[in-house]
């Protein structure tokens, strides 16, 4: 070595050295990241281990805090049959009260639709003072003041919609010394991370003895790990500090370990007893939906499921971005239903306006983006249709739990189509979970043999077998057809030659361009010198989201002054031993009826003649295509909107993805 090292000129030394310290460097990169990646896996795992310890002190208690012989247990109980016509306590609810007014602060965990505001709103008609409920979005706190009223519960709002004679009327109650006789106070973390003068008010109140309690409603916005994170939650720190004596109720949906640890200590209560409800909702019936690819054929679906299956029944329908539910609303309108756009950008005055219109069931749906329904205390909602999917699996759940609440059956479905998975990404990749997040949804759509509630439960920590379902689900109604399973090795290896054509080429390639290339549609510069696979294309869309999901395939992302693309390159994952099988198989169109969606499964709805198949798309017939179109003619007044597209299922081995973009436009609250 030391004899070859002599023989080379100094530039050549120099060289050498120059590659030495650039690996060194790369090397000490690593090695840095290792140490970060240590530091913070000890950190998570403490984190758990804290977690696990708090839920384990609970449930250890669960017995005690389940108890009805507290000095307050007779008042309760009478007052959940008198003011909220209950008859008895939902899972968690018994034990957070108690544990609340014995003083404790708490955090619950249960699922929407779970009564998780009676927890909080119980606790204030049996206390004498002041319940202040921090709550993230104006239609939430609407919503449950507007039911407080009904229940002749004295409950008031100050938010940006409030006037000002009665913001002046309320901060007057809460300096008096006197006990307010507002039972409950909704505002929204702005007002008090803005708000002196309510802070000011807030003291008085406290240190009057008047101030009972603080309830933090869809706790999870606390959290940077939150789905949900809101930055004015952030000054909710002060609260312990400010307000030591005043217990704090944390309640939310959805909420992994790590937020809730996080949420533990942004918050000051390392001491919160912990209550986790299950988050099973046995009366939702999941189903995924192939979406058309043609707008018009979307809205006719939308207003066929309207007039037909959800005929004089209540629902959401959940899109994309404001253009997208301004454009489908104004679509239903013209086809003589009963619907409205709901954003953030509408007045606040207009959001109140639909609000109260779909409450009191003048609207049939509304046409919602993010902005509209957390913790919305409506029950007989019998349908959330997400006309695009949800950017994660904890808003998904979130969202479409909005239906059935009185326990009754009601439908949760969701239009996929492959192009919709751009759209999110492009939204969610600069999040710090954001592509996981979407993956993860995306996997929920193109699962062709999974149970729905079995995805949906991995993300709650709990274990949900096809006996939890009980056939509540596409997946499961259907359970007798078994899809095969397809060697997919050899299309790896042609779609990363693709890659590394465009590469060489210098040619971006986008999600939908490489399946063009691959079909041998599109440029000819960019396909294969080989014909096109035997598959349809819908299959080879699913393929390719699996690719992508399981990072055999990854997205890069691309800015320029007006959006932000996804191009795709060859990711990390390899195919070992040169085999890869996935299962390919279709989406099930709705029944026709009104019941349980559960396509034909007998032998001879499976040998559906390609005639019979072509006369019905997604449970939707032309001839019914044709009278919603017939019935449009009689429209009322238009709004606007768009939507997106999806590729019609073809065959009995077809599987449908969908992709869109979803534009995250919460509401301020103020």
């Amino acid at each position: 070595m030391e004899e070859r090292l002599s023989s080379l000129n100094d530039e050549e030394l120099s060289t050498h050295e120059q590659q030495i310290k650039e690996k060194l460097s790369v090397i000490e990169d690593k090695l840095a990241r290792l140490r970060s990646q240590k530091s913070h896996l000890v950190q998570l795992c403490e984190t758990i281990q804290q977690v696990r310890k708090q839920r384990k002190s609970a449930q250890q208690s669960d017995g005690d805090w389940e108890r009805e012989n507290f000095p307050w247990s007779t008042k309760a109980r009478d007052l959940l049959a008198l003011v909220f016509s209950i008859k008895d306590y939902r899972p968690k609810q018994l034990a957070t009260i108690n544990a609340l007014m014995a003083g404790n602060d708490v955090l619950l965990l249960a699922p929407t639709g779970g009564g998780k505001s009676l927890c909080f709103q119980l606790p204030a008609l049996l206390s004498a003072g002041l319940t202040v409920v921090i709550s993230p979005l104006i239609s939430l706190m609407e919503d449950q003041v507007w039911s407080l009223e009904r229940w002749k519960v004295r409950a008031q709002l100050l938010c940006s919609t409030t006037s000002k004679e009665a913001v002046t009327r309320i901060h007057k109650e809460l300096s008096d010394k006197r006990p307010p006789t507002t039972k409950l106070l909704y505002v929204t973390p702005e007002r008090l991370a803005k708000s002196k003068r309510f802070m000011t008010a807030l003291q008085k109140c406290y240190n009057h003895g008047n101030l009972d309690r603080f309830a933090i409603d869809e706790v999870h916005c606390c959290s940077q790990w939150g789905h949900d994170f809101r930055p004015d939650y952030k000054f909710l720190n002060v609260l312990k500090g400010m307000f030591p004596n005043a217990p704090l109720l944390g309640v939310t949906a959805t909420a992994t370990t790590k937020v809730i640890g996080d949420v533990q200590t942004m918050l000051n209560i390392p001491d919160a007893l912990l209550f986790v409800a299950s988050f099973n909702r046995p009366n939702l019936y999941y189903h995924v939906l192939p979406k058309p690819a043609s707008k018009q054929e979307q809205y006719d679906l939308l207003a066929n499921l309207l007039l037909t299956r959800f005929r004089k029944q209540t629902g959401i329908i959940y899109t994309y971005s404001t253009k997208d539910a301004m454009d489908i609303s104004s679509e239903m309108v013209a086809r003589g239903l009963k619907t409205a756009p709901y954003h953030a950008n509408l007045e606040p005055a207009d959001r109140t306006k639909i609000h109260q219109l779909w409450h009191d069931e003048d609207l049939q749906a509304v046409v919602a983006t993010v902005a509209f329904g957390m913790g919305i205390d409506k029950g007989n909602v019998r349908f959330v249709i997400h006309h695009t999917m949800s950017k994660s699996m904890e808003n998904f759940y979130q969202e479409s739990g909005r239906a059935g609440r009185d326990g009754a059956r009601s439908d949760c479905i969701l239009l996929y189509h492959f192009s919709d998975v751009f759209r999110i990404t492009t939204m969610t990749f600069s999040e710090r979970t954001g592509l996981k997040n979407a993956y993860a949804m995306v996997e929920y759509c193109i699962t062709t043999s999974e149970c729905r509630r079995k995805l949906i439960s991995a993300y709650f920590s709990e274990v949900w077998g096809a006996e939890d379902c009980n056939a509540m689900c596409d997946r499961c109604a259907n359970r007798d057809l078994v899809w095969p399973q397809k060697e997919i090795a050899p299309y790896v290896e042609q779609l990363h030659r693709i890659v590394d054509k465009c590469e060489l080429e210098q040619t971006n390639l986008t999600g939908l361009k490489l399946v063009d290339a691959w079909m041998q549609k599109g440029p000819t510069h960019v396909r294969l010198s080989e014909p096109a696979p035997l598959i349809d294309r819908t299959v080879a869309e699913q393929i390719v989201a699996y690719l992508i999901v399981h990072n055999y395939l990854k997205e890069s992302f691309v800015f320029t002054p007006y959006a932000t693309h996804s191009y795709i390159k060859k990711g990390s994952a390899r195919v070992a031993n040169s085999t890869l099988k996935i299962r390919v198989g279709k989406l099930f169109p709705l029944a026709a009826n009104s019941g349980p969606a559960i396509a034909s499964t007998s032998s001879a709805g499976r040998k559906r003649t390609t005639s019979e198949t072509s006369t019905q798309t997604n449970g939707v017939s032309k001839s019914a295509g044709k009278r919603v179109r017939a019935e449009s003619e009689s429209s009322e007044d238009e709004m606007s909107s768009t939507s997106s597209s999806t590729s019609p299922q073809k065959s009995d081995e077809d599987v449908v993805v969908v992709q869109e973009v979803e534009v995250i436009d919460l509401e301020d609250g103020e």
